[in-house]
């Protein structure tokens, strides 16, 4: 292994260095962006994260030399099955150092009966997920993944190949909607269907139908699992300082919530400059931003119609009615870019939308790998 040394994060210490090896790796590429240590520290906490308290997950450092080079996760969900799966990759440009780290995961994975690993997930399919293949030119929005142009190639020459590709779609405000669209939304609306934002007073009630929705809408997709009730506190707890009530909106149809649609600001934006630290300042500059709404990118990172309306030409128009709120409120915030984001490459009405809203093709793909594992007994063999 060329001196290769792989080792578990066992301290906090080994934690910290886990989180800051990305940076290193990216300090000469001007279109990342380091994460917040401290959001990342929580993360990676069970105590903070519930979806560790379901999953039995384990995180690895590469060392050579006593430097740290590379690393990696591998997560065992007893919801998947036979399927394990890898995530947080991050390594120089050496293939010796990507296969010690990939055999070292997979090991594990396949003392724990896995027959099959796919990734990169950070640390779940509802978190971040996949790996850039194409878009390395701009800096990746909120909870989006960025990577090297040689780690694709790197994963594949172990034995990895493509399972599904995720695209992001960038939407410019200050261009019209294309002349189709507009036809369809200077339509009368029927009357049973009514557009609103969501009630701040009911916070709690509103994410419970966010979440509905969603499991509901996503439940035939592939990779889906869905939210549970601790998720979903977790998420509302870690949402709401970039929640806004005209950034969430629902579309009822008949008294009855059937789609929403979720934008954030681009917390990406903001803190780019902090380098990953909220100290000294870095706390109250956040602050001022959010408060100022500083920002001039956005992202849609959760869209939902329930699978009634999935077949039929109302259910077609319920994201479009969204999409014209989000790009009303965006032009009225000075926000010039919403990123539609990730969509499923087998979710052809999506694509089309975002391909429609995004001038074309989709400005950076992610992808997830899958590989076959030894049986258990072969593996211990």
């Amino acid at each position: 292994m060329s001196g290769i040394e792989i080792r578990p994060v066992q301290s906090s210490g080994d934690l910290g260095e886990f989180i800051a090896l990305p940076n290193a790796i990216h300090a000469t590429d001007p279109a990342y962006v380091a994460p917040l240590n401290l959001e990342r520290r929580q993360a990676l906490s069970p105590k903070a994260n519930p979806l560790l308290q379901k999953i039995e997950h384990r995180l690895w450092i590469a060392r050579r030399g006593g430097r740290p080079v590379g690393r990696i996760s591998a997560q065992a969900d007893p919801r998947l099955g036979s399927i394990g799966q890898f995530g947080l990759l991050a390594a120089e440009d050496d293939q010796a150092v990507v296969h010690a780290l990939f055999r070292t995961a997979e090991r594990w994975l396949e003392q724990r009966g896995k027959t099959e690993v796919q990734g990169p997930f950070n640390l779940s399919i509802n978190e971040e997920t996949g790996l850039l293949i194409d878009g390395f030119d701009t800096p990746p929005m909120l909870l989006m993944p960025h990577d090297k142009p040689y780690l694709g190639p790197r994963v594949e020459a172990e034995g990895y190949a493509k399972a599904m590709d995720l695209y992001a779609y960038l939407h410019d405000t200050e261009v019209p909607f294309p002349k189709s669209i507009e036809r369809l939304l200077s339509r009368p609306k029927p009357p049973e269907v009514v557009i609103r934002h969501m009630d701040w007073s009911r916070y709690d009630e509103e994410l419970k139908t966010l979440v509905d929705i969603f499991n509901d809408a996503w439940s035939e997709n592939w990779g889906f699992l869905p939210f549970g009730q601790d998720e979903l506190e977790h998420m509302a707890k870690s949402m709401k300082p970039l929640l806004d009530d005209r950034l969430l909106w629902f579309v009822e149809v008949n008294g009855r919530a059937a789609a929403f649609g979720l934008s954030l600001p681009n917390l990406n934006e903001m803190i780019r400059d902090l380098n990953g630290s909220l100290l000294p300042f870095g706390w109250a500059k956040l602050v001022w931003r959010l408060k100022r709404r500083t920002y001039r990118s956005g992202r849609i990172p959760l869209m939902g119609v329930r699978k009634e309306f999935h077949r039929n030409v109302l259910g077609q128009m319920l994201p479009l009615y969204i999409f014209e709120k989000f790009r009303e409120e965006g032009r009225a915030r000075n926000v010039r870019h919403v990123e539609m984001s990730w969509v499923l490459e087998t979710n052809k009405p999506m694509r089309h939308i975002g391909e429609a809203l995004g001038g074309g093709s989709a400005y950076k793909t992610y992808r997830v790998y899958s590989k076959q594992l030894a049986p258990a007994s072969a593996a211990a063999s």
